[in-house]
């Protein structure tokens, strides 16, 4: 049986990234959980943010930002950047996180992350408590521990974090299955499994040898 609950933003979990921006005189790094990916090509993406807030108006008028995931590491980092004010002090210099250059757009990425999306405003849709950014995805960073010589990028090796209703959580690693795999011959689902397990086992055995 369901409990029959109010209406409510009850969609969860969410990812939990870190959003850079700037005016052209100071930078901000904005918490944001209300993101996604709304178009493939062009690669587009969106985020929802209060007027109220600092960076509200620094992504309204230059026009650009940098999301930037967040790691289980960077989880108090993350919640700083969601509770206090750009207005008030310099998050990178509270938080301890490192500016890193764009390629394309002005706002400055988060070295830490291991993945950085720079994005183009292209739409600005005003909704009752939020303005909804719609941007296109110029240009990604992913940090080259994670790439595989297949091209494919290990992220549950990030070790990504998600938002579910004012607690953040560690998102498991552990792999359930892959695009395609409930209607793929049981022969070559596992031949891909040994795959994937066989890269998964590399990866790390370089990781171990680098440091």
């Amino acid at each position: 049986m369901k409990i029959n609950s109010k209406p409510g933003p009850l969609m969860a979990p969410l990812p939990a990234v870190m959003v850079t921006c700037e005016d052209g005189d100071k930078d901000n790094i904005i918490t944001i959980a209300w993101t996604g990916i709304i178009n493939s090509h062009p690669p587009m993406t969106y985020i929802s943010v209060r007027r109220s807030r600092h960076s509200h108006d620094m992504i309204a008028e230059r026009g650009e930002f940098v999301i930037n995931l967040a790691t289980a590491g960077m989880v108090k980092a993350l919640d700083y950047c969601g509770v206090r004010s750009g207005r008030d002090v310099d998050k990178f210099a509270e938080t301890g996180l490192t500016r890193e250059a764009a390629d394309i757009v002005s706002a400055p990425m988060i070295a830490e992350s291991p993945v950085n999306l720079e994005c183009r405003l292209m739409e600005i849709k005003e909704l009752p408590s939020h303005d909804m950014f719609i941007a296109e995805i110029v240009a990604v960073h992913v940090d080259e521990r994670y790439a595989g010589e297949d091209g494919a990028y290990d992220y549950g090796a990030m070790d990504l974090v998600s938002y579910n209703h004012g607690k953040y959580y560690r998102l498991q690693s552990r792999e359930l299955g892959f695009f395609g795999y409930s209607i793929m011959k049981p022969k070559t689902a596992k031949r891909r499994r040994k795959q994937n397990t066989l890269r998964k086992q590399q990866k790390q055995h370089r990781r171990d040898e680098s440091k």
